[in-house]
């Protein structure tokens, strides 16, 4: 990656941080080598304390990538099958969700079941907490309610469509194959196999050191006046569908490992990362789904990029690999809007202008 693009990349991020539009942390490698590293904006606004590249930042759905790499080590030691019935195999109750949908259908987000909150129709996440509170979601389980019993969109197989619910349920699975909590299964064997000693999922009612508290800004007539934080907004600790909380080495760190093999075998990893299923609801026909990422590829078939987001109240996360330049971008940021723009301007380097 040219170093005139690095410069362009310091003054957009200098700028937008001037401005106050970007809070958070960004992390360039190329190849093996780390090429950019830098922090901007406050961590905490009530004491004024400066993100740095040792902030952990709550990224939102990313998490879901832990998730199904738990998923596929339980795959991958026969715990568990690609094609395992879950419903079956959780004990969940008679008719909840199709007897036909297996880990795989989640993973890919083909099962059809219906969302704690469905985005695509509107819903929002923060209404399933008005009439209970988001602090009596603590395990996995906890979040069955918020969904199980609603109609399904389609049956397993036959669409695409994002899904939370899908990933708790997967949660389930890990906890079921793997007799541990799903929290402390993947602090194990996902982030302390890939070398990411910052990580973790931190309750919100906890005191933890180095950590951003996520934020959106409180508007009069276009004004802000004021930081609105996001701790009724969803459970006070992290799930199997988002809320783990990572530096931005940290993330670099896991996509690293699980490319270079140290968290799935051969067959497995290159599963990974390969796209399985095409995203019915983009424009794009060459938008593709795997497990958990998200593929950009040309009609024969050829990578161009994939990658994961991640964004709820308060907090947004971006990590995005180009298989073809050898560039991998990760940017965790304070605010819901904080990574899109710093996104764009990184692809736009990446890409050449």
């Amino acid at each position: 990656m040219p170093d005139d693009r690095l410069t362009h990349l310091t003054a957009c991020l200098d700028s937008l941080s001037a401005q106050d539009k970007f809070t958070g942390a960004v992390a360039v490698t190329w190849g093996d080598e780390l090429i950019f590293q830098r922090a901007y904006g406050l961590a905490n606004r009530a004491w004024n304390a400066p993100c740095t590249v040792d902030t952990r930042f709550d990224v939102a759905s990313i998490t879901k990538l832990f998730t199904a790499v738990a998923t596929l080590q339980l795959v991958e030691r026969g715990a568990i099958g690609l094609d395992t019935p879950v419903a079956d195999f959780i004990g969940l109750p008679a008719g909840s969700i199709s007897p036909e949908i297996t880990p795989y259908h989640l993973m890919t987000h083909t099962s059809g079941i219906a969302d704690d909150a469905d985005e695509e129709a509107g819903e929002l996440y923060e209404d399933l907490f008005v009439d209970r509170p988001n602090y009596a979601v603590d395990a996995t389980a906890d979040q069955l309610p918020n969904f199980l019993g609603k109609p399904a969109n389609f049956a397993p197989g036959a669409g695409c469509r994002y899904c939370n619910a899908g990933y708790i349920l997967l949660g389930l699975v890990i906890e079921k194959a793997s007799g541990q909590a799903y929290r402390d299964y993947v602090e194990t064997n996902v982030f302390d196999r890939a070398g990411m000693d910052r990580s973790g999922f931190f309750r919100m009612d906890v005191v933890e050191p180095d950590v951003a508290e996520g934020v959106e800004p409180i508007r009069v007539d276009g004004r802000v006046v004021g930081w609105r934080r996001n701790i009724y907004k969803y459970p006070p600790i992290g799930d199997p569908a988002g809320g783990a909380y990572v530096t931005v080495g940290d993330l670099q760190a896991f996509h690293r490992a699980a490319r270079g093999g140290k968290l799935l075998g051969p067959a497995l990893t290159a599963a990974l990362f390969r796209p399985h299923e095409l995203h019915s609801l983009k424009d794009q026909r060459n938008h593709m789904i795997g497990y958990a990422w998200e593929f950009l590829t040309e009609p024969d078939g050829r990578i161009l990029r994939y990658g994961k987001e991640g964004v709820n109240f308060g907090v947004s996360a971006f990590l995005r690999h180009y298989p073809e330049q050898e560039v991998t971008l990760a940017i965790l940021g304070v605010g819901e809007d904080a990574v899109w723009e710093p996104a764009r301007e990184l692809d736009a380097d990446v890409r050449g202008r």
